[in-house]
């Protein structure tokens, strides 16, 4: 049995709001609220790695809840956006963070990757593998955004949240769900140079090429029927889930979910307005904006559902 024990986030200091995008492109503040209820994202320094973040992130952690990270056995870092790809990320933070003895990944589900983090770190506690799981979701999207592209330019942003999962005398994890439509990969992903991806030609330098109508359609049909699925396997219903936590990829995403569920918006926490989609990051940021709210409390039943590139998504209820 396993419980988050420790949580904390980081979000650059750069604030750069919509009206940065009317010199770069055709654009405007009141249409890219419209379309997508961003208002300001944040964008990491241009010596700011993603390892800089997800070390920021476990400060805070550190900070808010007073843990001691020294004896981590295992971190997980899920991002779309790393160093490097060798060494990975997360050897960057264990380095950083001065952490001994310690197993080091990165996993690549994009959006979907911060509760994929939670559910292997889950799995390894639970098995008796790692005793103290270090879970990161951090992103440098800035990196890797094609500002050309005036339909995806204005999406995204820089952030990490970063959680602990450690062994508890209940369990905390009440279910867990995950699956992938890997033939709409082609409407989202990331170049490489030289690279033909489903008989379309990459832009170089490694760029996020999305589909945003694809995308969203998808999103709003499959999403709340993954909510359905995770609150049955808990043996829940839908009014007993405080919080519905989904991946803050666009307001109307949101929006739609929230209508399609009959669920009250207010009680689904968001980052996209403030922070922009920050992929894996988004889901950690929006739950530390209602923790610094006093509104998600010990004790309290939290659903997270992460989705995106891949087309992959995965989701778990977690007891606070």
């Amino acid at each position: 049995m396993s419980k988050i024990t420790g949580f904390g986030t980081y979000a650059p200091e750069k604030i750069v709001d919509n009206q940065y995008f009317e010199e770069l492109i055709d654009t405007n503040d009141e249409w890219i609220v419209t379309r997508t209820g961003i208002k300001t994202r944040r964008m990491a320094a241009a010596d700011q790695l993603t390892s800089d973040m997800s070390v920021k992130a476990v400060e805070e952690l550190v900070s808010r809840s007073g843990k001691d990270i020294k004896d981590v056995d295992f971190i997980v870092v899920c991002t779309t956006s790393p160093d490097q790809t060798m060494p990975n990320t997360a050897s960057r933070v264990q380095d950083k963070m001065g952490i001994e003895n310690a197993g080091c990944i990165d996993i690549y589900a994009a959006c979907a990757g911060f509760v994929y983090g939670l559910q292997i770190a889950h799995g390894y506690v639970n098995s008796g593998i790692y005793k103290k799981v270090l879970v990161i979701g951090a992103e440098a999207l800035s990196r890797i955004t094609d500002y050309a592209d005036r339909t995806s330019c204005i999406l995204f942003g820089d952030g990490a949240g970063a959680a602990i999962v450690e062994p508890s005398e209940e369990e905390h994890f009440l279910s867990f769900n995950s699956g992938t439509d890997g033939d709409l990969g082609h409407d989202l992903y990331l170049t490489r140079e030289n690279t033909i991806i489903n008989g379309l030609d990459s832009r170089p330098n490694g760029k996020i090429i999305q589909n945003g109508k694809a995308v969203f359609k998808w999103a709003v049909r499959s999403i709340p029927i993954k909510v359905r699925e995770l609150v049955a396997k808990a043996g829940l219903e839908l009014e007993d889930i405080d919080f519905i936590v989904p991946h803050s990829a666009n307001l109307r995403i949101l929006e739609s979910i929230s209508k399609d569920l009959n669920y009250p918006m207010s009680k689904v926490p968001e980052s996209v307005s403030d922070f922009g989609n920050t992929s894996s990051a988004s889901i950690p940021l929006a739950i530390s904006k209602e923790i610094r709210n006093g509104n998600i409390k010990s004790g309290m039943t939290v659903l997270m559902i992460g989705f995106g590139g891949g087309l992959t998504f995965a989701g778990t209820i977690v007891k606070w």
